[in-house]
């Protein structure tokens, strides 16, 4: 869909930003005039990592006058085979400042504005109105939800993209002009259906893809040129380089949005059962490894992917991947003599397999808090994490 250019132009473009954006004043649809858009623009990015590193950069190149960063977290090791926004030496540092120095190597004559908190219900809107466009690339369901409320009550677009192992997903939401998030998804998946980027893998070279769409789209939302991606998805397939579109349409069942609300409940990091399940029914590794050094009759059962197995796990488990629990078929295997102790990577996917395995009877089932990353931590250093 074609849409009015988003900010107005800036009053002039220096000598210095001539001779950088050259190769876009020479572009017809671009020129003089796009390139003062691009030099007025406040575009704030949601997120350093994947998505938002090959984004933050590539905005930052294109002469965006003012971007802003928002992001909590430092930077881990496993951050490096994608967020290509932060180097060895960041390791452990604050990835938003990090980010910001990466942005004003590529570009020194933009501004940059470093938001180092957590996106949540009582900051977002404050923080959305010094901006005019949001460039989303949270991993999570509940932040994105957040995001496209607050775009929908600040009357503000958003570019919106999602990775995935081999697999990315990009759109543009504008509840003024066309359909926004809740007409994609109206309601989030189950809590435990969707595996996180943590948890499932991504490839690498993917964020790079789909953030260089999301970059594409924010240039022209901002310029006015072409046809945006709003009413449209654009899903990307790498092991068979496809690029398929399906149409968005505004949802007339979809309840309007008139206020913020608790998105983490809305979402669930687990389903109730679950929850319920785990209740009184939760150990620490250290408690694990009292079971196993008391040699305690126990059947240590590893829920994770053969994936994330080869990779580590706690000596003495045996792998029966979460999805053969849950179907059923798996559940013969556990013995009746011996206690079921479950584990995963974190806590999340142990505490659903708990659920149905408690369901089918092993009433004094438990799973390990934290998961095999708490036990590498607390218990093993020298074994790897990921």
């Amino acid at each position: 869909m074609s849409l009015p250019p988003l900010v107005e132009p800036a009053e002039s473009l220096t000598i210095d930003e001539v001779r950088r954006y050259s190769r876009h004043l020479i572009i017809p649809d671009v020129a003089m005039a796009g390139q003062k858009r691009l030099k007025n623009a406040k575009v704030l990015v949601i997120g350093a990592g994947g998505l938002g590193s090959p984004a933050l950069l590539y905005l930052a190149a294109a002469g965006v006058g003012t971007l802003g960063i928002v992001e909590f977290d430092t930077v881990d090791e496993s951050n490096l085979q994608r967020q290509i926004i932060h180097g060895q030496s960041d390791i452990g540092r604050s990835k938003a400042v990090s980010a910001k120095e990466s942005v004003l190597e590529i570009n020194p004559l933009i501004t940059v504005n470093v938001h180092e908190t957590r996106l949540d219900t009582d900051n977002v809107m404050d923080i959305f109105a010094g901006y005019d466009l949001i460039v989303d690339g949270t991993d999570n369901f509940a932040t994105r939800y957040l995001v496209n409320d607050a775009a929908v009550l600040s009357g503000k677009p958003y570019v919106w993209g999602s990775i995935y192992r081999f697999e990315g997903q990009v759109s543009v939401f504008w509840d003024k002009y066309g359909p926004n998030y809740r007409d994609l998804y109206p309601s989030p998946p189950p809590p435990g259906m969707v595996s996180s980027c943590a948890e499932g893998g991504v490839l690498g070279v993917i964020c790079a893809s789909i953030g260089a769409v999301m970059v594409t789209e924010a240039i022209k939302l901002i310029t006015g040129i072409g046809e945006t991606l709003l009413g449209r998805l654009l899903v990307f397939d790498a092991l068979d380089m496809e690029w398929n579109e399906i149409k968005i349409r505004k949802d007339p069942a979809t309840a309007p949005i008139t206020e913020l609300i608790d998105y983490e409940a809305f979402c669930g990091v687990v389903s109730e059962e679950a929850q319920k399940a785990a209740a009184g029914s939760t150990i620490t590794p250290r408690e694990l490894k009292e079971l196993i050094d008391a040699d305690k009759p126990i059947e240590l059962i590893d829920v994770r992917e053969p994936a994330e197995w080869e990779i580590v796990s706690i000596p003495g488990a045996k792998l029966i991947p979460k999805d053969r629990i849950l179907r059923g078929d798996a559940l013969a295997e556990l013995p009746q003599d011996r206690q079921i102790v479950l584990y995963c990577k974190t806590g999340v996917r142990s505490a659903e397999s708990l659920a149905a395995v408690k369901a089918a009877g092993f009433s004094d089932a438990v799973h390990v808090q934290g998961g095999v990353i708490g036990w590498v931590n607390q218990v093993d250093p020298s074994l790897p994490s990921y």
